[in-house]
């Protein structure tokens, strides 16, 4: 039977009270009183409830992290920034993933309040939830994490994804390709569409023609979606296919790898691939995948700062830093094309 705070007040001779008082302020319990409750609690073994403390004090010691695919190694990255801050501030954290799937976040979103966390850090699905702003009214903090904020009044961590998309059309299209593959269209979200205008801008500027980008659309951003992008390029007759990818993300990215090594498509010399986010893993490719770096650690810890201000509530002011990505170039990329000028 689980001991209580009343069966750990009748052991050391004290009122319940005195044990709360030792368990929340200490300070104020003499030592030697101080120190029976705490032999008491010991051989006890007595727990206290904190579940029914938060519902007591309003709040709890918690903060919640939802996230859109945990198997992703972008957002375990984001994960650890986030902890690492939460965790110096004496917090607990609560992670959700959402599977990219706006019934789930929802879901997850009110065991969250329920759960009275001091905040929210959400990498959101494609549509803004209106649950977010139901907690935002409640006066729970939220902060939206790799996403662009739609107005100044809350706080934003993003990274400036048309800038990578760009960065990475480049690159291809200085090493000489003419004939260039997006994949990842049909993604909802925000930060993938960002990527698509960046390379569609690019490509367009130095190519001018709307043909010479090819735009690949899985519905999920994930290796097998990528492996299937792949396949579909390969059974394009060779005059029109596409002789490198940008992929929406690193996990596509390594798909397309596979798909093409399996089918005794070189790379780079008979195909490029650029990844994005720069996952540890995109180094370790059989091939070494060039990608698009993303703070990745740096985004979840200034998450959780303005989060952990917010919830302070004192002199919070809404801050919305936007990250410049950066191109790792690898092996991925690094052939030019026949005929390429310089």
């Amino acid at each position: 039977m689980t001991a209580s705070i009343r069966d750990v007040a009748l052991r050391a001779g004290v009122s319940v009270g005195t044990v709360s008082n030792v368990l929340n302020r200490p300070e104020v319990v003499a030592a030697t009183t101080r120190d029976r409750v705490l032999s008491a609690i010991a051989e006890l073994g007595f727990v206290r409830n904190e579940s029914a403390r938060q519902l007591r004090a309003g709040s709890s010691r918690t903060v919640g992290l939802v996230v859109l695919d945990i198997a992703n190694p972008f957002f375990t990255d984001v994960a650890r920034g986030v902890e690492d801050v939460v965790n110096a501030a004496g917090f607990a954290l609560i992670l959700c993933n959402s599977d990219d799937r706006p019934e789930k976040e929802t879901a997850y979103l009110d065991v969250l309040a329920e759960q009275r966390v001091q905040g929210v850090l959400i990498t959101p699905t494609a549509e803004l939830s209106p649950h977010l702003e139901t907690l935002r009214r409640r006066g729970v903090p939220i902060v939206l994490l790799d996403r662009r904020a739609p107005g100044p009044d809350q706080c934003a961590v993003a990274s400036d994804d048309v800038l990578g998309g760009r960065l990475a059309a480049e690159h291809l299209l200085e090493r000489g390709h003419r004939r260039i593959a997006f994949i990842g269209g049909a993604s909802g979200l925000p930060q993938v569409q960002e990527r698509h205008a960046g390379v569609e801008a690019a490509v367009h500027e130095t190519c001018g023609t709307d043909d010479a980008l090819t735009v690949f659309s899985p519905e999920v951003l994930t290796v097998a979606s990528g492996r299937e992008a792949a396949e579909r390029i390969i059974g394009i007759p060779a005059a029109k296919r596409p002789t490198a990818a940008v992929c929406a993300n690193d996990l596509m990215a390594l798909g397309v790898l596979q798909e093409m090594v399996r089918h005794g498509v070189r790379v780079p010399e008979d195909f490029a691939i650029v990844g994005y986010d720069d996952i540890d893993f995109a180094a370790a490719a059989a091939v070494p995948l060039t990608s698009v770096r993303k703070p990745r650690h740096e985004l979840g810890r200034k998450a959780a700062e303005l989060l952990l201000d917010e919830a302070r509530g004192e002199g919070h002011v809404h801050e919305q830093p936007v990250f410049e990505p950066v191109l790792v170039v690898r092996e991925s990329s690094m052939a030019r094309r026949p005929g390429a000028t310089s």
